[in-house]
Order: structure tokens, then sequence, then C-alpha cells
């Protein structure tokens, strides 16, 4: 049975799942379910695939098709499952999505398509377009860093007046815009705000924000539950604790190196070496060297959380 994402609106840590892979053209299912497992015991409120941590854009559609029936098949109706369908193309984002509801997904995501940047208006008509022709649940996705497209308040004000848009997830890192949403849904309890970026989940969540897409959470699921649970009953004392831990994650896993995926060479060395999944990105990404992971291993197990969490 679905959920009615307008009576029970998503709140919590939905991590943006890491795709596990053997080789560009071969999905490591049994890595998959060891990380479904890992995320749904941590406590997490749902799961997103295909995002950004997701690798969404380097894997190929058979991948994706594949990724979407194999991950709705192995959380069989525990928590919601969220879909990236962002693409280039609308039809390829209504097939995914058409894929997405055959496999019993939740709902879908989409960020603006890249390459081109759009202007507001462009942005408008192509997420009503989108969401006319959704037969699942729309989640708008600001991501202006990878799209060149930032959403601006009367655009989200002006989408969620459709019926099939359900909520907003923002990965803009700009405080004021998304403190800007939480006041203008103010009196909009059925439009979710979830923030992208970890380091400021909890921060939100205190200023009414409903929660958080958290990378670090395929790491330590439970951390950033437990983080979310503080926050959302106002505990500052155990929000500082747990926070100085996301602070520490994100500080000694997610800089090393000077590349601009050096956040998911991190985070993915870091799940390899608590032996889930072979540590593998998709092309043209490539993994850590085997020095590269021995200095993530130190730092890993010196981390707070490490300590606590596994």
């Amino acid at each position: 049975m679905q959920r009615d994402l307008k009576k029970e609106p998503l709140k919590g840590i939905i991590p943006p799942m890491a795709t596990l892979l053997l080789d560009d053209d071969h999905l490591d299912k049994e890595g998959t379910s060891q990380l479904i497992e890992h995320l749904i015991a941590g406590g997490v409120h749902g799961i997103f695939i295909l995002g950004t941590t997701g690798e969404c854009t380097n894997i190929s559609y058979k991948l994706r098709r594949e990724l979407i029936t194999l991950s709705c098949e192995l959380v069989n109706g525990r928590v919601p499952v969220l879909v990236g369908i962002t693409d280039t193309s609308l039809e390829e984002s209504l097939a995914l999505s058409r894929l997405s509801k055959e496999a019993g997904a939740t709902a879908v995501v989409a960020a603006p398509p890249y390459y081109y940047g759009l202007g507001e208006s462009e942005l408008i008509t192509y997420f009503n377009k989108l969401a006319d022709n959704l037969t699942l649940p729309l989640y708008l996705y600001n991501m202006p860093s990878h799209t060149k497209t930032m959403m601006t308040q009367k655009a989200v004000l002006e989408l969620s007046k459709h019926p099939n848009v359900y909520g907003l997830k923002d990965s803009s890192g700009q405080a004021v815009f998304f403190n800007a949403m939480i006041y203008a849904f103010r009196n909009r309890p059925d439009f979710t705000l979830l923030v992208g970026p970890e380091e400021m989940m909890a921060a939100t969540v205190l200023m009414g924000g409903h929660g958080g897409v958290s990378g670090g959470a395929n790491v330590f699921p439970k951390l950033f539950v437990d983080l979310y649970n503080a926050a959302d009953k106002g505990d500052l004392k155990e929000v500082g604790r747990l926070q100085e831990m996301a602070m520490e994650l994100a500080d000694e896993i997610y800089a090393m190196g000077s590349y601009g995926s050096s956040f998911l060479k991190g985070l993915k060395a870091s799940m390899f070496i608590l032996g889930i999944g072979t540590g593998y990105l998709a092309t043209p990404l490539s993994a850590f060297e085997k020095d590269e992971i021995e200095v993530i291993r130190k730092k890993l197990i010196g981390l707070a959380a490490y300590k606590q969490y596994v």
C-alpha cells in the first residue's frame, strides 16, 4: 500500500544512497542489499536512489533501470523509496518515472535539466510539464552547482501550487534561501523541505525544516538519525555533541585531494573499509588508490562517530 505523502509528509533522514558497482556495466547486487539493510537498521526514514551521491548522470540507463527495480524489491515497502529522474530529456525522465511506479517506488525527484542554464519562466514551464505527466509525487531538487540553474523562491512558490509537487530538496548550500523557504511554507505542513548539505541539516530542522538528504548516512546512518531526532526535539546539547561528529566526518573524509568528486571518493572509500561495496566509481570518475585508502582508513577509525557507531 502506497503512503499518502499529503497526509503523512516525508520527514527525517532520507540518505542519497550510493550506487554500488562492480564495474561500469554491472551493479554490485550483494553490496546493494547489504547497504539497504545497513540504512534501514540505522533507522532512516526513506531512501533516495539515483541522486548526486548515486552518480546518477554517470551510469547507463540499463543500470538505472536495474537499480530502481532491485532497490524497490529489496526495500519491500519498509521505508519510502524516492527515485532521481533528472535528465536533459523530458521523455527519459518520464520513462524512468514510469518504471519507478511499476517497481513500487513512492515518489520521484528531479533537478532542472543541466547543460543549458534555464531562465525562471523556462524552469516553471518545464517542471509543470513534468509534473503534469507523472504518475508519482514529485520533489523538486535544487542543485545549482551541477545544473547551472538556481531555483528562485518565486519559482518554488509557483510550482508548489501544482497538486503533484510535494516538496523541495535544496542542495544550494545557501542558508538564507532555505530559511526563506521555511518562512514561505510555514503554513504548508504538507510541503516537505529537505536540505542536502549534511553540515546544515540540524540547523535547518531547528529552524523548522523537515530533515536532510545526508550522504554521510551511507556510512553512519544512525549518527544522522540521532542528530535529526535531537534537532527535532530541540535538544541543543545533544545537537552540539552529534554535530561535532558530523563536522569531523566532513572535515576528515570528504576533503582529500583537489577533486570535484572528493566527497564521493572519500564516502565510497569509507564504505569499502567498512565492508560495504567495492569502492568502484563510475567512469569518468575513479576511486582512490591503495595508498589513499589507507589514509582514509586511519582517519575513519579515529573519528568519534566510528567509535560510537561501529
